[in-house]
């Protein structure tokens, strides 16, 4: 069913077995290096990393690995945000940082060249595989990737945002379902209109673009896997599943958290990030939703915000104030060590019996 496909080709890999690039520090070094000496592709989550700090990853990625792996970027978004209304956005927050002892407010701040010199970053380190997430970069960025032989993979959440990956060039795209766990992909039209559940969406995209389709969404083991190649997918793309694995770099409230949860117990929100993130319902999320949702800034600004709070939450053992990434599958999560995942996922794979 899948041997010998053409993604498993282009990406020099054994397995249809994508880890996500989940950004925030879950995707440690030790992490990404342990699924890509399995077989499978590891991808280093460099969203929220400065460019040395990446580049450092990718250094040490290298050392410990000599197979293929990845790095996932965001698609960069510069919103603006008035002095008043940051102003509003901290006082519904205040409350926790007094509850917290956090006594200074963020000052919301964004690096507007910090794309330009990550990807820079990750041509010089001539990493093979590059991810985008929030939208599609310009089409000479893929071009200058390309020419240094990098594989772009792209990240779509309706059909429409598929065509406009492979119109842009991209080299793959990966079909985010809306079960996946933290935030959405959606960066063409409404993002109410892009809640496709996996099964739906992946044949769908399959139907309507030439190159190969990477499922992702609430797939955590090889029936998940076995499910979307059957749709036509030519891989699956796993991100709760080593969350809670021996080498995440997750707080072990998260990794708690996810292990404890039940199915019916995830939300999709945007009062950590300002975007809308699938993650385990806690007060945080209930207070803030319970009429102070619209005082929120638009993402990243209002991740900037919060960032305190969550940090000082995780260390002071207070989850419910924590953003507890997951997607629907909780009750599917193990914790075991990367490659224990990937080779139970192999051994369903290549037996009929599941």
């Amino acid at each position: 069913m899948w041997k010998g496909n053409s993604l498993i080709d282009v990406l020099n890999i054994d397995y249809p077995i994508i880890q996500a690039g989940m950004a925030g520090g879950v995707t440690t070094p030790e992490l990404v290096s342990a699924v890509s000496n399995t077989g499978a592709l590891g991808n280093l989550g460099a969203g929220y990393m400065t460019p040395e700090a990446m580049v450092q990853s990718v250094k040490e990625i290298k050392r410990i690995t000599n197979r293929t792996f990845g790095v996932n970027v965001f698609v960069p978004q510069n919103p603006q945000a008035t002095e008043e209304e940051i102003a509003e956005a901290n006082k519904w927050l205040e409350p926790y940082r007094n509850e917290l002892g956090i006594e200074q407010e963020p000052t919301p701040e964004q690096d507007v060249a910090l794309f330009e010199k990550q990807i820079e970053g990750l041509m010089t380190e001539q990493v093979p595989v590059v991810s985008f997430t929030f939208g599609v970069p310009t089409r000479e960025v893929i071009k200058d990737l390309k020419k240094e032989e990098i594989v772009v993979i792209g990240t779509a959440t309706t059909v429409e945002e598929a065509i406009i990956n492979e119109e842009y060039g991209m080299d793959m795209v990966v079909a985010q379902g809306s079960e996946a766990g933290g935030h959405r992909g959606t960066f063409s039209g409404a993002f109410d209109d892009a809640m496709i559940g996996t099964m739906s969406l992946v044949p769908q995209v399959v139907d309507h673009v030439k190159i190969p389709v990477i499922a992702a969404g609430g797939i955590m083991d090889g029936r998940g896997i076995k499910a979307a190649l059957a749709l036509g997918a030519q891989a699956a793309q796993l991100g709760t599943a080593f969350v809670t694995c021996k080498e995440s770099g997750a707080k072990v409230q998260h990794k708690e958290a996810i292990l404890n949860t039940k199915e019916t117990e995830t939300v999709v929100t945007s009062v950590f990030s300002g975007k809308p993130a699938r993650g385990i319902r806690n007060s945080f999320i209930e207070k803030m939703e319970n009429g102070e949702g619209h005082h929120l800034l638009a993402y990243p600004l209002q991740n900037t915000l919060t960032k305190d709070i969550r940090k000082e939450a995780a260390s002071q053992n207070r989850p419910e104030y924590m953003s507890l990434w997951s997607g629907q599958s909780p009750r599917l999560s193990t914790s075991q060590s990367a490659s224990s995942i990937v080779e139970s996922i192999v051994f369903d794979l290549e037996n009929e019996k599941m």
